[in-house]
């Protein structure tokens, strides 16, 4: 029976890449650059909106929901259209962050420290989403700023979990590829989806990934990729972007209160591993 499982979840990520490839042409892309003056810091947004749902949100007939997309360690703000382009397509305003500047000092490992000593790094990267929606509410006044999907990658997945652990009010989902240092929050406040590496060389702090008791109490899918940790951007093989994709519109597509039952990433890799013992 397994066979055609396998076959099916295939069909289904290629369908969904043929989509999202589609839906493309039908999304808006601006790059924006916003200047926070207290902090003396440029803060530049990648937006992604659908134009006929934009156009609806502007006549007053529906409110955009809001996806706030972090990028990973020197990866690009730009550099994640693959998961932009889903969540548009889904009819949200995607808003991608530039965390990092050139300047920044560059991410310290302190052994024993909070987050590994990455605390300032976090707290940086709630201040810029909070001034990012800020200065979004000016030009695109017809979304819903107050109930935010949070998507990051690696520390950008850090600087989402932890966000959402400081403002669970605001959070509806958070969605993290191979975050690695800041605990999940688990208290069933926000639906989580994360995107987990095979990577021997990016290994998960201890007590991040909730058991997988906690996990099914708290509405916490955990998803085995099989990728490499740099390859869950648009750097990543076409082959790893659809099948995340995939899983990813499933995952919106359910209200933020049920649990999805995630593809099968090693299926779909055909990895004998899937198989079973």
């Amino acid at each position: 029976m397994k066979r055609p499982l396998t076959v099916l979840l295939g069909l289904s990520a290629v369908a969904a890449a043929a989509y999202f490839t589609f839906s493309h042409w039908a999304i808006r892309h601006e790059n924006l650059t916003f200047y926070d003056e207290a902090r003396k810091r440029p803060v530049a947004v990648d937006l992604a909106v659908r134009r006929d749902a934009e156009m609806k949100a502007e006549a007053g007939l529906s409110t955009l929901p809001v996806a706030i997309v972090s990028h990973g360690n020197t990866v690009k703000n730009s550099e994640y259209s693959f998961l932009a382009n889903v969540l548009a397509a889904r009819g949200y305003l995607v808003a991608s962050i530039q965390h990092d500047l050139p300047t920044d000092a560059p991410l310290m490992t302190t052994q024993g420290s909070l987050y590994v000593g990455r605390l300032k790094v976090y707290e940086r990267g709630e201040k810029n989403i909070f001034f990012a929606i800020h200065e979004l509410k000016k030009v695109m006044p017809g979304a819903d700023y107050d109930h935010l999907t949070l998507v990051g990658h690696s520390n950008g997945g850090d600087i989402s979990m932890f966000f959402a652990q400081q403002h669970p009010e605001l959070v509806r989902r958070v969605v993290t590829l191979d975050n690695l240092r800041v605990p999940f929050v688990t208290s069933g406040a926000a639906k989580i989806l994360s995107f987990r590496s095979e990577d021997p060389h990016f290994k998960t702090d201890p007590g991040v990934l909730p058991d997988s008791k906690v996990a099914k109490q708290a509405g916490i899918e955990i998803v085995d990729t099989g990728a490499q940790h740099n390859e869950l951007s648009d750097r990543g093989p076409e082959s790893v972007k659809s099948r995340i994709q995939a899983t990813l519109d499933q995952f919106l597509a359910e209200p933020a209160n049920s649990k999805v039952s995630p593809i099968d990433m090693k299926q779909l890799n055909n990895d004998p591993r899937a198989m079973g013992p």
